[in-house]
């Protein structure tokens, strides 16, 4: 009997044992890998951290992600998926015929037998911004329940986005609008008809930017508020993909496409509209053409010696328009000015997109007030090199800001904006150099910046006219 019980211990005390080599095996092996993931998550942020340096969380969402849709792209086992996984955007797919009802805003999908399926999405590429993104409203995708009749049926796919946020902000409409478009149009349907369908934008949007549009549809724009009836497709994809501020990657698309396709595509849409009875006149053999961006009515980054700078510009030998676009300026004449010019300048801002509009090889010269070289960068010199443009900028210095009369030289957001900086880019801080800052520059000091422009805006226009 004890020889029994001995034996049943020690087949109880194996298999303790046994127990134990399991559960430590598994928890060494999750434990491997959750460390391996914590050093490649640390290694990828301190490696950001030194090679951005301040700036931290936006200059990661300047970084691109992996491409979506190649998760879009597998197996269908759900009529909806959605990926979540990149920093700014959604992008979620209807693998399926649909049904829009415009008035709550929802998409059904059609004649599925699977369990039923909710899936809530903002097709608007700022995903990663608290401020906005509450203003942006959601639009519900479904299996269930039963869908409501199709009213109005069409033969091509829907892409949904969203023209709300920031839309306005002549940057914005581009950096969170057209280009994540072209991203999207040329990942997900290259050479494929679709419907462009709008889940916000103001009234103006539209037809401002209807000879755009064009380039991306031939069928017309669906804005969700003002339809009255429903609308089935034979798929759709909700959301846009962006690369980053300013980005078009082209290692991230099917078919490779770059910024220079992006101009080409402008050129098709305002190109022909384009007249040259807009201009004041027209450019002389003997002097380029100099286009002066004005920032007079604007909160912050205004020149304060503009006229002084007008009458420098004019003796270092440039034929000089000043250009005031305002929200509703047509485009084909905005074109149509930067597309015949040779030179552009201008104080960072929203304004500064235009520069898509100017000839490749032109000269664009930034002005960088301090505290904004990274944004300076990030928003318009990367853009500018990848539409080949004799780019350069002017970091003005510390006397040449108004912060240092309002501070003093010696404050630290004057004297070191980088150190400000190093823990964000809080909206306080923001707002002081972005519409507190104005420019009064060092006219001797910049004269050196305006004849190397000449030289180049000189010798662009003997070889392009």
């Amino acid at each position: 009997m004890k020889k029994t019980i001995s034996c049943r211990a020690a087949t109880v005390a194996l298999a303790a044992l046994c127990l134990f080599f399991i559960v430590f095996e598994i928890s060494v092996s999750s434990t491997s890998r959750f460390l391996k993931y914590a050093a490649t998550t640390t290694t990828t942020y301190s490696a950001n951290t030194q090679e951005e340096g301040n700036h931290e969380k936006t200059k990661l969402i300047d970084q691109p992600n992996s491409h979506p849709s190649e998760y879009l792209q597998l197996p269908v086992k759900r009529r909806i998926i959605c990926d979540r996984t990149d920093v700014r955007y959604d992008l979620c797919s209807i693998n399926g015929p649909t049904v829009l009802d415009p008035h709550t805003f929802t998409f059904f999908t059609m004649g599925s037998a699977q369990p039923p399926q909710v899936e809530k999405v903002q097709p608007y590429p700022r995903k990663f911004e608290g401020f906005i993104m509450p203003h942006i409203r959601n639009l519900t995708l479904t299996s269930g329940p039963q869908s409501p009749p199709c009213k109005v049926r069409h033969s091509v796919p829907a892409l949904v986005f969203s023209a709300g946020g920031y839309t306005g902000n002549f940057f914005h409409d581009f950096n969170d609008g057209f280009i994540p478009l072209f991203i999207t149009v040329n990942t997900i349907f290259p050479d494929q008809e679709i419907v462009i369908v709008v889940s916000e934008a103001p009234n103006w949007w539209p037809s401002k930017y209807a000879d755009l549009l064009a380039m991306f549809t031939k069928y017309p724009i669906i804005i969700l508020k003002n339809a009255t009836t429903t609308h089935c497709f034979p798929s759709a994809t909700i959301g846009l993909i962006s690369h980053g501020f300013m980005t078009i990657n082209e290692t991230l698309l099917p078919n490779p496409k770059s910024f220079m396709d992006f101009r080409v595509l402008l050129e098709k849409a305002y190109g022909p509209k384009a007249q040259p009875k807009f201009l004041t006149s027209k450019p002389t053999r003997s002097r380029p053409r100099l286009v002066l961006v004005n920032r007079e009515m604007a909160h912050g980054r205004v020149i304060m010696n503009q006229k002084q700078l007008i009458r420098l510009i004019k003796k270092v030998g440039f034929e000089l328009i000043v250009f005031n676009p305002k929200r509703m300026t047509p485009l084909h004449e905005s074109y149509a000015l930067l597309n015949s010019s040779h030179a552009m300048i201008g104080v960072h801002g929203a304004a500064l997109t235009h520069s898509f509009f100017l000839r490749p090889g032109s000269v664009f010269v930034q002005v960088v007030p301090i505290g904004i070289e990274w944004g300076a960068y990030a928003f318009f010199g990367r853009m500018a090199r990848s539409l080949d443009l004799e780019y350069s900028e002017y970091k003005i210095g510390v006397n040449e800001s108004s912060l240092a009369d309002k501070y003093g030289k010696e404050n630290l957001l004057v004297k070191d904006p980088f150190a400000l900086q190093k823990t964000g880019w809080p909206p306080e801080v923001m707002n002081i150099y972005l519409k507190e800052q104005n420019v009064k520059l060092d006219l001797e000091r910049f004269k050196s910046c305006l004849k190397k422009a000449y030289t180049k805006a000189t010798r662009f226009m003997e070889k392009n006219g």
